[in-house]
């Protein structure tokens, strides 16, 4: 079931039933360090909305990123596309109503995943593109892995959005990809590797970005709003708040879902 070009969809007939919170699947170890990020925000936005000890209902499958590295660098795109397409049936399958792929580098084989999936697949795209819309900017840069500020399947997904999207010139986007792969994905945050960030988003301003996707989900172990010159949008943030509202959208509304034919 394809999620189409927004987040902001209605739940079909097999969404749940009246004051159940959905099930969010997260397709996660992509890095293991951002999925306990996505985890954490999930589960803080519920309790902030519902109160008291409320917490998120999660299915998580977690990947060896040891494997979907090597993948990667392989460039073996279809075995890590029926990597996670079967993470995502399994996710569906322990009772999930969306999924999400807890990675904006594997949103590469997105179509993979949600061709495998009968339930919605929320791209981590469309959540951004829409809170870029809610904050009224139009001109987003985009730091991430190279193949996600070189690549349709991201910056491409932005721009049909109606979005113009800036990416950082070649130098700066092997110096952040490296970062990334070296440093953030190991679990190694330094602090010449900040400003270095520092100054790529400060190029990104001067040519015309209004607010900078951190387009890699560790990068915000890295990077916050005092070490940048413009807006940043979270892209793990974003993601996992969209999700928890459509997890309580039916909840939150008094929404009673058609029975499942």
């Amino acid at each position: 079931m394809a999620l189409g070009r927004s987040s902001r969809v209605p739940w079909g007939p097999t969404a749940g039933h009246h004051g159940r919170m959905k099930t969010i699947g997260l397709i996660g170890g992509l890095s293991w360090y951002s999925t306990a990020q996505y985890y954490r925000v999930l589960n803080e936005h519920v309790q902030e909305r519902l109160g008291g000890h409320a917490s998120a209902s999660i299915a998580l499958q977690s990947l060896d990123f040891s494997v979907v590295r090597a993948q990667q660098q392989a460039g073996d795109w279809e075995a890590a596309g029926r990597l996670l397409a079967e993470a995502g049936r399994r996710c569906q399958d322990a009772g999930a109503d969306v999924v999400l792929i807890c990675s904006n580098l594997m949103h590469r084989v997105a179509d993979d995943v949600e061709a495998a999936l009968d339930v919605p697949l929320l791209r981590i795209t469309d959540a951004i593109a829409d809170r870029a819309r809610d904050r009224g900017w139009s001109h987003l840069g985009v730091l991430g892995a190279r193949w996600v500020m070189e690549e349709d399947f991201y910056v491409g997904r932005l721009a049909r959005a109606g979005l113009r999207v800036h990416v950082p010139g070649a130098a700066d986007r092997t110096l952040v990809d490296r970062v990334i792969f070296d440093e953030l994905t190991q679990g190694r945050v330094v602090d010449e590797s900040r400003t270095a960030y520092a100054e790529v988003i400060g190029r990104l301003a001067d040519d015309g970005a209004e607010a900078v996707v951190l387009g890699c989900t560790e990068i915000e172990l890295l990077v916050g709003e005092g070490d940048s010159t413009l807006p940043l949008l979270d892209s793990m943030r974003v993601h996992a708040e969209a999700a928890a509202e459509l997890a309580l959208a039916d909840r939150a509304a008094g929404r009673v879902p058609e029975p499942a034919a």
